[in-house]
């Protein structure tokens, strides 16, 4: 008896979902398997929308950005009855597994619907952010990083010729792995990120003194949580403080979207077919990772039970590199 895989994308978009797709198609198909595409996340699952994938359904899309099948929240999977329906039309369609490419919250889902469902689950993780537990990177981290540097560099050009104070939002609600790395690389002289408290007053005073020492323009990056506010607001206070006007961008969305990076597609096809040969083992209940380059599982639980950390080497270089 063939033994059907359903696959989905779920929750934020991110750079290199589609690789991840094709290499779980074609992995899959190598190892004598069906495979199910549900669209649109949980939310197609409850409603039985889904296409039979084939080799040739995922050609052409390892460089493109987004995703095939389709992404969104679905409400009604958070409740029991909801599940319950998602767990029936996987028994319908005869699927005894589910690979759930995404972030925290997808895992959540697909664990929870595991609990009361015969089949396996996996988890692929892919999320900008960056702040999954068990996983190095995440699928689309690098081209977001990527993305955001680029912005940051043209923004430089600016700031240099107008010997201004820019102040720069990225994406991280709860994490701060995107303005960390792209603040270091983008020469940042300072980087707000929701896990270290931000001592505004100690920041005037080095901006202040920077200008005094003959520093005509400064780079400053925030995570959108940062616990002083987003970039508007850290603007505000700082202008206050040091009687300069910053100026602002948010660089939001524009950091999901575009062709994945060469990192992310290789990193997207190495999961998506270790997720295949996870099932073939029996495994259920796990994400699959990358670790110091070694493929490894974990625990779906531990994903978000534990909490994955920033670089604190780089936290405490950047003052240093910033005079």
């Amino acid at each position: 008896m063939t033994l059907t895989i359903g696959v989905l994308t779920s929750g934020g978009d991110a750079p290199g979902m589609n690789a991840a797709v094709r290499s779980i198609v074609r992995m899959g198909a190598h190892s004598g398997f069906k495979l199910l595409g549900f669209h649109r996340g949980f939310e197609g699952l409850i409603h039985g929308d889904f296409e039979a994938l084939q080799p040739r359904s995922v050609s052409n899309i390892l460089q493109r950005g987004g995703t095939i099948l389709k992404t969104a929240r679905s409400e009604e999977f958070e409740t029991e009855e909801g599940r319950a329906r998602a767990r029936e039309v996987l028994d319908e369609c005869g699927v005894s597994a589910l690979i759930v490419i995404g972030g925290d919250g997808s895992f959540r889902g697909v664990h929870a619907l595991g609990d009361g469902w015969d089949g396996q689950t996996v988890g692929v993780p892919a999320t900008i952010d960056n702040d999954i537990y068990g996983t190095d990177a995440t699928i689309g981290f690098d081209t977001a990083l990527n993305t955001a540097l680029d912005a940051i560099d043209r923004i430089r050009d600016t700031a240099s010729a107008h010997e201004r104070l820019f102040l720069v939002e990225v994406m991280g609600r709860d994490s701060g792995f995107i303005a960390l790395d792209v603040g270091t690389a983008g020469g940042a002289e300072e980087i707000f990120v929701p896990e270290v408290e931000t001592d505004l007053n100690a920041c005037a005073e080095r901006l202040i003194a920077a200008r005094e020492k003959g520093k005509t323009m400064s780079i400053l990056v925030c995570a959108e949580g940062d616990d002083q506010g987003g970039a508007f607001e850290i603007a505000e206070k700082l202008e206050r403080k040091t009687g300069f006007e910053p100026r602002v961008t948010v660089l939001g969305h524009i950091q999901r979207g575009g062709r994945p990076s060469a990192r992310d597609r290789i990193l997207a096809t190495k999961l998506g077919a270790f997720s295949i040969e996870v099932i073939g083992e029996g495994k259920t209940d796990v994400m699959v990772g990358e670790t110091r380059g070694e493929l490894v599982t974990t625990p779906l639980e531990e994903c978000w039970t534990r909490k994955k950390k920033l670089d604190g080497f780089l936290v405490d270089l950047i003052p240093i590199l910033a005079r």
